[in-house]
Protein backbone atom coordinates (compact mmCIF):
# COMPACT_ATOMS: atom_id res chain seq x y z
CA UNK A 1 0.00 0.00 0.00
CA UNK A 2 1.36 3.34 -1.17
CA UNK A 3 -0.03 6.89 -0.11
CA UNK A 4 -0.09 10.44 -1.67
CA UNK A 5 -0.05 13.37 1.02
CA UNK A 6 -1.22 16.47 -0.64
CA UNK A 7 1.47 19.01 0.09
CA UNK A 8 1.41 21.59 -2.51
CA UNK A 9 -0.81 24.43 -1.24
CA UNK A 10 0.52 27.84 -0.45
CA UNK A 11 -1.37 28.05 3.11
CA UNK A 12 -2.87 31.32 1.67
CA UNK A 13 -5.63 31.61 4.81
CA UNK A 14 -2.68 30.85 7.30
CA UNK A 15 -0.59 34.18 6.45
CA UNK A 16 1.68 35.55 7.47
CA UNK A 17 2.86 32.00 8.97
CA UNK A 18 3.12 30.61 5.23
CA UNK A 19 5.20 33.23 4.16
CA UNK A 20 8.28 31.88 5.89
CA UNK A 21 7.13 27.91 6.33
CA UNK A 22 5.37 25.81 3.84
CA UNK A 23 1.59 24.71 5.52
CA UNK A 24 2.75 21.00 5.96
CA UNK A 25 5.67 22.31 8.26
CA UNK A 26 3.31 24.41 10.17
CA UNK A 27 4.03 22.64 13.98
CA UNK A 28 1.49 20.91 15.96
CA UNK A 29 2.75 20.88 19.52
CA UNK A 30 6.44 21.37 18.60
CA UNK A 31 6.38 18.85 15.61
CA UNK A 32 5.77 19.76 11.95
CA UNK A 33 2.03 18.55 11.11
CA UNK A 34 3.40 16.15 8.11
CA UNK A 35 5.43 14.44 10.68
CA UNK A 36 2.24 13.63 12.75
CA UNK A 37 0.76 12.70 9.21
CA UNK A 38 3.53 10.51 8.38
CA UNK A 39 3.98 8.83 11.84
CA UNK A 40 -0.35 7.70 11.32
CA UNK A 41 0.63 6.01 7.97
CA UNK A 42 3.79 4.59 9.52
CA UNK A 43 1.75 3.25 12.46
CA UNK A 44 -0.94 2.07 9.62
CA UNK A 45 2.14 -0.04 8.20
CA UNK A 46 2.61 2.06 4.90
CA UNK A 47 6.25 2.94 4.18
CA UNK A 48 5.85 4.05 0.47
CA UNK A 49 5.12 7.92 0.29
CA UNK A 50 5.02 10.42 -2.73
CA UNK A 51 4.97 13.88 -1.88
CA UNK A 52 3.31 16.39 -5.27
CA UNK A 53 4.78 19.17 -3.59
CA UNK A 54 4.96 23.39 -4.99
CA UNK A 55 5.46 25.72 -2.63
CA UNK A 56 9.26 25.84 -0.52
CA UNK A 57 9.47 22.47 -1.37
CA UNK A 58 13.02 22.18 0.19
CA UNK A 59 12.20 23.07 3.57
CA UNK A 60 10.05 19.74 3.37
CA UNK A 61 12.96 17.54 1.37
CA UNK A 62 15.53 18.84 3.53
CA UNK A 63 13.65 18.18 7.44
CA UNK A 64 12.70 14.44 5.84
CA UNK A 65 15.37 13.60 3.45
CA UNK A 66 14.60 10.34 1.68
CA UNK A 67 12.23 9.16 4.54
CA UNK A 68 15.50 6.79 5.78
CA UNK A 69 14.93 7.90 8.99
CA UNK A 70 11.55 7.02 9.54
CA UNK A 71 11.81 3.68 7.98
CA UNK A 72 9.76 5.30 5.43
CA UNK A 73 10.59 6.11 1.38
CA UNK A 74 9.49 8.95 0.34
CA UNK A 75 9.48 10.43 -3.25
CA UNK A 76 9.07 14.35 -4.20
CA UNK A 77 7.53 15.16 -7.23
CA UNK A 78 7.52 18.98 -7.88
CA UNK A 79 4.59 20.47 -9.52
CA UNK A 80 6.20 23.46 -11.55
CA UNK A 81 1.99 24.97 -11.67
CA UNK A 82 -0.66 24.02 -9.32
CA UNK A 83 -2.65 21.21 -10.73
CA UNK A 84 -5.29 20.68 -8.45
CA UNK A 85 -6.09 17.29 -6.63
CA UNK A 86 -6.77 14.88 -9.09
CA UNK A 87 -4.04 16.63 -11.24
CA UNK A 88 -1.02 15.92 -8.86
CA UNK A 89 -2.29 12.62 -9.05
CA UNK A 90 -2.13 12.26 -12.41
CA UNK A 91 1.65 13.77 -12.03
CA UNK A 92 2.79 11.44 -9.98
CA UNK A 93 1.15 8.34 -12.08
CA UNK A 94 4.20 6.45 -12.89
CA UNK A 95 5.75 6.17 -9.01
CA UNK A 96 2.04 4.42 -8.48
CA UNK A 97 2.03 0.32 -8.28
CA UNK A 98 -1.53 -0.19 -7.02
CA UNK A 99 -3.87 0.87 -4.13
CA UNK A 100 -3.23 3.94 -2.54
CA UNK A 101 -4.12 6.21 -0.31
CA UNK A 102 -4.71 10.37 -0.69
CA UNK A 103 -4.43 12.20 2.38
CA UNK A 104 -5.45 16.37 2.63
CA UNK A 105 -1.99 17.91 3.78
CA UNK A 106 -4.05 20.01 5.87
CA UNK A 107 -6.35 17.54 7.92
CA UNK A 108 -5.93 16.54 11.39
CA UNK A 109 -7.81 13.18 12.04
CA UNK A 110 -7.84 10.21 14.60
CA UNK A 111 -8.62 8.39 11.38
CA UNK A 112 -8.09 4.72 11.96
CA UNK A 113 -5.86 3.59 8.40
CA UNK A 114 -5.76 0.07 8.86
CA UNK A 115 -9.92 -0.02 9.38
CA UNK A 116 -10.36 2.19 5.86
CA UNK A 117 -8.03 -0.96 4.19
CA UNK A 118 -10.69 -3.30 5.58
CA UNK A 119 -13.95 -1.22 4.65
CA UNK A 120 -12.25 -0.99 1.17
CA UNK A 121 -11.40 -4.75 0.81
CA UNK A 122 -15.08 -5.95 1.68
CA UNK A 123 -16.75 -3.45 -0.64
CA UNK A 124 -14.58 -3.22 -3.91
CA UNK A 125 -15.13 -0.84 -5.98
CA UNK A 126 -12.17 1.91 -7.70
CA UNK A 127 -12.49 3.77 -4.45
CA UNK A 128 -13.39 4.67 -0.93
CA UNK A 129 -13.80 8.23 0.98
CA UNK A 130 -13.96 8.64 4.27
CA UNK A 131 -16.72 11.51 5.38
CA UNK A 132 -17.29 12.37 8.46
CA UNK A 133 -20.88 13.99 10.05
CA UNK A 134 -20.96 17.70 10.50
CA UNK A 135 -23.42 20.29 12.11
CA UNK A 136 -23.27 22.57 9.40
CA UNK A 137 -22.81 21.42 5.80
CA UNK A 138 -22.98 24.62 4.12
CA UNK A 139 -19.36 25.32 4.30
CA UNK A 140 -18.25 21.90 2.40
CA UNK A 141 -18.96 19.16 -0.09
CA UNK A 142 -21.79 17.09 0.84
CA UNK A 143 -21.84 13.78 -0.27
CA UNK A 144 -25.08 11.66 -0.83
CA UNK A 145 -25.03 8.08 -0.77
CA UNK A 146 -27.54 4.68 -0.64
CA UNK A 147 -27.43 2.05 2.42
CA UNK A 148 -25.26 0.10 0.83
CA UNK A 149 -22.71 3.32 1.11
CA UNK A 150 -22.50 3.84 -2.81
CA UNK A 151 -22.30 6.68 -3.58
CA UNK A 152 -24.56 9.12 -5.72
CA UNK A 153 -24.00 12.73 -5.92
CA UNK A 154 -21.66 15.46 -4.43
CA UNK A 155 -23.30 18.61 -3.64
CA UNK A 156 -20.99 21.72 -3.03
CA UNK A 157 -21.67 24.11 -0.16
CA UNK A 158 -25.58 23.87 -0.26
CA UNK A 159 -27.30 26.20 1.90
CA UNK A 160 -27.90 24.76 5.41
CA UNK A 161 -31.72 24.34 4.98
CA UNK A 162 -31.39 22.88 1.94
CA UNK A 163 -28.46 20.34 2.41
CA UNK A 164 -29.39 16.54 1.43
CA UNK A 165 -27.03 15.47 3.72
CA UNK A 166 -24.50 16.36 7.03
CA UNK A 167 -22.12 13.95 6.04
CA UNK A 168 -18.97 15.49 3.87
CA UNK A 169 -15.80 14.79 2.39
CA UNK A 170 -13.32 14.23 5.02
CA UNK A 171 -10.17 15.40 2.01
CA UNK A 172 -8.89 10.78 3.18
CA UNK A 173 -9.23 8.65 0.24
CA UNK A 174 -8.30 5.25 -1.10
CA UNK A 175 -8.66 4.35 -4.65
CA UNK A 176 -7.75 1.56 -7.01
CA UNK A 177 -4.74 2.52 -9.92
CA UNK A 178 -7.11 2.44 -12.43
CA UNK A 179 -8.55 5.26 -10.94
CA UNK A 180 -5.24 7.51 -12.91
CA UNK A 181 -6.92 5.95 -16.63
CA UNK A 182 -9.94 8.71 -15.83
CA UNK A 183 -8.04 12.08 -15.43
CA UNK A 184 -6.21 13.99 -18.20
CA UNK A 185 -2.73 14.58 -17.94
CA UNK A 186 -0.50 17.92 -18.30
CA UNK A 187 -3.61 20.06 -16.36
CA UNK A 188 -5.36 21.82 -13.52
CA UNK A 189 -8.24 18.95 -12.85
CA UNK A 190 -10.32 18.97 -9.17
CA UNK A 191 -10.83 15.45 -8.27
CA UNK A 192 -14.70 16.86 -6.68
CA UNK A 193 -16.05 18.47 -9.34
CA UNK A 194 -14.34 16.80 -12.65
CA UNK A 195 -13.38 12.93 -11.19
CA UNK A 196 -15.63 12.18 -9.00
CA UNK A 197 -18.81 13.03 -11.05
CA UNK A 198 -17.49 11.40 -13.99
CA UNK A 199 -16.58 8.29 -12.08
CA UNK A 200 -20.01 8.16 -10.83
CA UNK A 201 -21.44 9.02 -14.58
CA UNK A 202 -19.52 5.71 -15.73
CA UNK A 203 -21.29 3.86 -12.96
CA UNK A 204 -18.14 2.40 -11.27
CA UNK A 205 -18.44 2.00 -7.77
CA UNK A 206 -17.49 4.67 -5.46
CA UNK A 207 -18.36 4.08 -2.01
CA UNK A 208 -18.45 5.91 1.35
CA UNK A 209 -17.10 5.05 4.91
CA UNK A 210 -18.21 7.39 7.22
CA UNK A 211 -17.14 7.53 10.69
CA UNK A 212 -17.18 9.33 14.29
CA UNK A 213 -13.18 10.39 14.28
CA UNK A 214 -11.97 13.82 15.25
CA UNK A 215 -11.22 15.53 12.06
CA UNK A 216 -10.56 19.63 11.47
CA UNK A 217 -9.14 21.65 8.82
CA UNK A 218 -6.16 23.11 9.65
CA UNK A 219 -6.57 25.71 7.26
CA UNK A 220 -7.59 29.32 9.00
CA UNK A 221 -5.69 30.44 12.36
CA UNK A 222 -8.76 29.65 14.39
CA UNK A 223 -9.12 26.06 13.48
CA UNK A 224 -5.08 25.98 14.07
CA UNK A 225 -5.80 27.25 17.44
CA UNK A 226 -8.79 24.99 17.93
CA UNK A 227 -6.55 22.04 16.94
CA UNK A 228 -4.25 22.84 19.96
CA UNK A 229 -6.99 22.97 22.45
CA UNK A 230 -7.91 19.49 21.43
CA UNK A 231 -4.58 18.28 21.22
CA UNK A 232 -4.43 19.79 25.28
CA UNK A 233 -7.55 18.34 26.05
CA UNK A 234 -7.02 14.97 24.62
CA UNK A 235 -10.12 15.16 22.02
CA UNK A 236 -7.50 14.57 19.52
CA UNK A 237 -4.84 11.77 20.50
CA UNK A 238 -1.53 12.68 19.58
CA UNK A 239 0.77 13.49 22.86
CA UNK A 240 1.98 10.20 24.30
CA UNK A 241 2.26 12.53 27.62
CA UNK A 242 -0.64 12.56 30.21
CA UNK A 243 -2.74 15.57 30.46
CA UNK A 244 -1.79 18.47 31.93
CA UNK A 245 2.25 19.79 31.19
CA UNK A 246 3.46 17.77 28.70
CA UNK A 247 6.38 18.23 26.58
CA UNK A 248 10.76 18.11 27.03
CA UNK A 249 10.31 21.52 28.53
CA UNK A 250 7.96 20.55 31.31
CA UNK A 251 10.75 21.04 33.68
CA UNK A 252 11.11 24.96 33.07
CA UNK A 253 7.70 25.57 34.33
CA UNK A 254 7.93 24.11 38.31
CA UNK A 255 8.30 27.26 39.44
CA UNK A 256 5.84 29.08 37.76
CA UNK A 257 3.24 29.67 40.54
CA UNK A 258 0.52 30.98 37.82
CA UNK A 259 0.17 28.04 35.66
CA UNK A 260 -3.14 27.05 34.32
CA UNK A 261 -3.53 23.69 33.04
CA UNK A 262 -2.94 22.14 30.05
CA UNK A 263 0.19 23.39 28.92
CA UNK A 264 2.64 22.11 26.52
CA UNK A 265 6.30 23.10 26.48
CA UNK A 266 9.18 22.38 24.35
CA UNK A 267 12.85 22.27 25.39
CA UNK A 268 14.90 24.87 25.90
CA UNK A 269 11.97 27.00 27.13
CA UNK A 270 12.86 29.55 29.73
CA UNK A 271 10.13 30.87 31.74
CA UNK A 272 10.07 33.56 34.46
CA UNK A 273 8.37 32.13 37.89
CA UNK A 274 6.26 35.21 38.04
CA UNK A 275 4.48 34.87 34.41
CA UNK A 276 1.35 33.63 33.84
CA UNK A 277 0.71 30.77 31.38
CA UNK A 278 -1.99 28.83 30.23
CA UNK A 279 -4.35 27.36 29.82
CA UNK A 280 -4.04 25.90 26.35
CA UNK A 281 -0.87 27.73 25.65
CA UNK A 282 1.87 25.78 23.55
CA UNK A 283 5.39 26.97 24.09
CA UNK A 284 8.24 26.09 21.25
CA UNK A 285 11.77 25.27 22.00
CA UNK A 286 13.84 27.70 22.78
CA UNK A 287 11.34 30.46 23.96
CA UNK A 288 11.33 33.30 26.75
CA UNK A 289 8.33 34.13 28.50
CA UNK A 290 9.93 37.25 31.25
CA UNK A 291 8.37 38.62 34.66
CA UNK A 292 4.94 38.45 35.08
CA UNK A 293 4.22 37.95 30.86
CA UNK A 294 0.99 36.22 30.24
CA UNK A 295 0.61 33.46 27.63
CA UNK A 296 -3.32 31.69 27.69
CA UNK A 297 -4.94 30.18 24.79
CA UNK A 298 -1.95 30.57 22.19
CA UNK A 299 0.62 28.86 20.46
CA UNK A 300 4.21 30.01 20.24
CA UNK A 301 6.98 28.66 17.76
CA UNK A 302 10.77 28.34 18.76
CA UNK A 303 12.73 31.49 19.55
CA UNK A 304 9.85 33.43 20.32
CA UNK A 305 10.67 36.07 23.19
CA UNK A 306 8.18 37.66 25.21
CA UNK A 307 8.98 40.28 27.50
CA UNK A 308 8.27 41.61 31.20
CA UNK A 309 4.48 42.72 31.15
CA UNK A 310 3.37 41.37 27.93
CA UNK A 311 0.30 39.92 27.29
CA UNK A 312 -0.69 37.24 24.96
CA UNK A 313 -3.76 35.69 24.36
CA UNK A 314 -5.17 33.73 21.68
CA UNK A 315 -3.03 34.18 19.46
CA UNK A 316 -0.49 32.30 17.29
CA UNK A 317 3.33 33.89 17.29
CA UNK A 318 5.76 32.24 14.77
CA UNK A 319 9.67 31.51 15.12
CA UNK A 320 11.95 34.41 16.33
CA UNK A 321 8.81 37.02 16.90
CA UNK A 322 9.52 39.04 19.67
CA UNK A 323 6.94 40.79 21.98
CA UNK A 324 8.16 43.79 23.66
CA UNK A 325 7.67 44.63 27.41
CA UNK A 326 4.12 45.76 28.07
CA UNK A 327 2.66 45.29 24.51
CA UNK A 328 -0.50 43.21 24.53
CA UNK A 329 -1.17 41.23 21.76
CA UNK A 330 -5.47 40.19 21.79
CA UNK A 331 -7.30 37.04 20.77
CA UNK A 332 -7.23 36.11 16.85
CA UNK A 333 -3.84 37.67 16.21
CA UNK A 334 -1.54 36.34 14.06
CA UNK A 335 2.09 37.21 14.00
CA UNK A 336 4.43 36.08 11.45
CA UNK A 337 8.21 35.15 11.48
CA UNK A 338 10.81 37.47 12.99
CA UNK A 339 8.47 40.48 13.36
CA UNK A 340 8.96 42.43 16.59
CA UNK A 341 5.81 44.30 18.51
CA UNK A 342 7.28 46.75 20.14
CA UNK A 343 7.11 47.95 23.72
CA UNK A 344 3.35 49.01 24.78
CA UNK A 345 2.28 48.40 21.19
CA UNK A 346 -1.52 47.03 21.34
CA UNK A 347 -2.33 44.36 18.52
CA UNK A 348 -6.38 44.49 18.97
CA UNK A 349 -8.88 41.06 17.82
CA UNK A 350 -7.41 39.63 15.11
CA UNK A 351 -4.78 41.77 13.30
CA UNK A 352 -2.48 39.85 11.38
CA UNK A 353 1.51 41.33 11.17
CA UNK A 354 4.20 39.54 9.12
CA UNK A 355 7.03 40.70 6.34
CA UNK A 356 3.19 41.42 4.01
CA UNK A 357 0.81 41.72 6.65
CA UNK A 358 1.59 45.70 8.39
CA UNK A 359 0.17 46.12 12.19
CA UNK A 360 -3.14 46.78 12.67
CA UNK A 361 -4.80 48.23 15.45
Amino acid sequence: MQAIVLVGGEGTRLRPLTYGTPKPMVPIAGVPFLARTLERLSQAGIRDVILPAGYMPEQISDYFGDGSRLGMSITYVIEATPLGTAGALKNVEQYIAGPFFVLNGDVLTSLDLRAMMAEHERKGGIGLLHLIRVEDPSAFGCVVHDRDGRISAFVEKPPRESAPTNEINAGTYLFEREILDLIPAGRNVSIERETFPQIIAAGKGLYAYTTDDYWIDLGKPEQYLGAHRDVLARRMPMLRLEPGVSGEGAPALANVSKLHLPVHADRGVRVDPSAEIGPNAVIGEQTFIGASAIVRDSVLWDRVIIEEGASVDGAIVASGARIGRGARVEPGSVIGHDTIVGPGEVLERGSRVGASAPITR
